[in-house]
């Protein structure tokens, strides 16, 4: 189809005003001008020029003990190619004479409210169940089932074994839920996606086990610091280095004496049975809102795979939303989440915060569950799947005519030592049941000596390692043993 153009609307080639109409729709290229004291010469630039103008710097810059790059700008036709790819805050730049300036963002924000303008927490809130038959459910099943109870919509994580299963079955309900599952590319980068879910004010946990609970540690740190939510559920197995996939203790001492660096703690709950991993669970995500801190639940390798009797409680919760967060919208724009303080006269007064906070997790968390201890003379120290043979052994003891009784630490830190101390003044000796080298004796041994217990009982021990458990009929021989040395002394145990 053709169209006719009116005349007027031509204009010709010769007309003089036409052929004198200056080009100033044209923006003239600017060559780039380097700001030494933000360049630390990582050399992009150099990749992205096609006409070599750049090379790498050979003297260091004072001001930063890095070398900047050079420019040679004869060839330079000013494509800005070099300014896109400079990963500084204008370490190469168009307008040359102009320096990098911080902005305020009192500025360009507005001041910062003052908290009691910040929006009030959304408290949680709780949903009735319809009551339905126990479940037969592998523990792993049964942690993931808790959380999901417990209000959590968000799951992080790596597939490990023997923890797999826990992340498979949030894989599939998380998603009918309108809750998020991510499969992160690491157990480094499922730290760092449960900070920020932690900061936004959200339940999230993680499935895990030895080898990966070591990735993670260096985030545990920060998110203590930045006082961040969390659950993490750690399926122990053998190490150390990859080790195998069978059970083991060996991550208490990383639990309660090592997550990350600097002055860090956390509640560090112990299950025995699939119900505690339900329940444990459910009261981990309370805890970790509550003292703003993440929690850790220590299981094991059968733990995770063994299946047990399961019966839900009779409500759910709702999450709600702490005024605290950093959820995005208007209400919460006032907030900070912030583990970075410079000045150590903050970061002292930071950490002196936090530790009036572990106290209050001292003095409130400590559990235990106690077996057979109102006239025990010989005490079974053991948690987990451990502690499951060790009540075992107690029965068979009783049987014998001994007094065992099993004390089973439920939060290995805080150790419960208010609950161990009246046992302590019958107990004659102590026989500490584990698949490690010592380290839940060394958790006890601490309670013990920070408690000031006068004259405590002989301490004994069964331990086993690699994927090997203790075995009833082992833990019986060794308080066998302790009996037969007494007798012998004149002692009565």
């Amino acid at each position: 189809m053709w169209y006719r153009i009116p005349a007027r609307l031509v204009k010709s080639s010769l007309d003089p005003q036409w052929r004198e109409a200056p080009m100033s729709t044209v923006r003239e290229r600017l060559k780039p001008h380097l700001l030494p004291q933000f360049c630390k010469g990582c050399g992009r630039c150099i990749e992205s020029c096609t006409r070599h103008c750049i090379s790498a710097g050979t003297e260091i810059n004072a001001a930063t003990g890095l070398i900047p790059v050079n420019l040679d700008l004869e060839q330079c036709n000013g494509c800005g190619l070099c300014i896109s790819a400079c990963p500084e805050p204008y370490g190469l730049r168009a307008e040359p004479g102009k320096d990098f300036v911080l902005e305020d963002p009192k500025a360009l924000f507005g001041a910062r409210r003052a908290a009691s303008e910040v929006a009030p927490s959304i408290p949680d809130e709780l949903l009735p169940l319809p009551a339905v038959e126990p479940l037969v459910v592998k523990g792993n099943y049964a942690s993931a089932i808790g959380a999901l109870i417990a209000g959590c919509r968000h799951f992080y994580g790596y597939p490990i074994t023997p923890s797999t299963e826990g992340a498979e079955l949030m894989a599939k309900l998380l998603p009918k839920l309108r809750g998020v599952f991510m499969q992160a590319v690491s157990e480094t980068a499922t730290v760092n996606m449960m900070y920020g879910c932690g900061g936004a004010g959200m339940k999230a946990m993680t499935f895990t086990s030895s080898p990966g609970f070591s990735l993670m540690l260096e985030g545990i740190s920060y998110m203590i610091g930045a006082e961040l939510p969390g659950v993490f559920v750690n399926v122990m197995r053998g190490g150390p280095g990859l080790g195998n996939i069978a059970p083991e203790q060996a991550d208490i001492k990383l639990a309660c004496r090592g997550l990350g660096h600097g002055n860090t703690q956390a509640v560090v709950l112990a299950p025995s049975t699939p119900q505690e991993m339900l329940d444990l669970t459910i009261l981990a995500f309370d805890l970790s809102f509550r003292y703003r801190n993440p929690v850790v639940i220590l299981s094991d390798g059968y733990l995770g795979q063994m299946t047990g009797t399961v019966r839900l409680p009779g409500t759910a919760v709702k999450p709600g939303l702490p005024s605290w967060a950093v959820s995005g919208d208007r209400a919460h724009r006032g907030n900070l989440i912030c583990s970075f303080l410079l000045s150590e006269a903050d970061l002292e007064a930071h950490n002196i915060h936090l530790n009036s906070k572990y106290a209050a997790m001292k003095a409130a968390e400590q559990r235990a569950d106690l077996f057979e201890t109102d006239d025990a003379e010989v005490l079974l120290v053991a948690c987990n799947t451990p502690g499951r043979m060790a009540k075992g052994a107690v029965r068979e003891l009783r049987a014998r005519g001994i007094k065992a009784g099993l004390f089973r630490p439920i939060s290995l830190w805080p150790f419960p030592i208010d609950a161990l101390r009246p046992l302590l003044l019958r107990a004659h000796r102590i026989v500490v049941v584990e698949a490690s080298n010592g380290q839940l004796e060394d958790e006890m041994r601490l309670a013990i000596s920070h408690d000031s217990v006068p004259r405590p009982p002989a301490i004994a021990s069964v331990r086993r390692f690699g994927g090997v458990l203790p075995q009833q009929k082992e833990i019986v021989d060794r308080v066998l043993e302790g009996v037969g040395a007494a007798l012998v002394e004149g002692v009565r145990v």
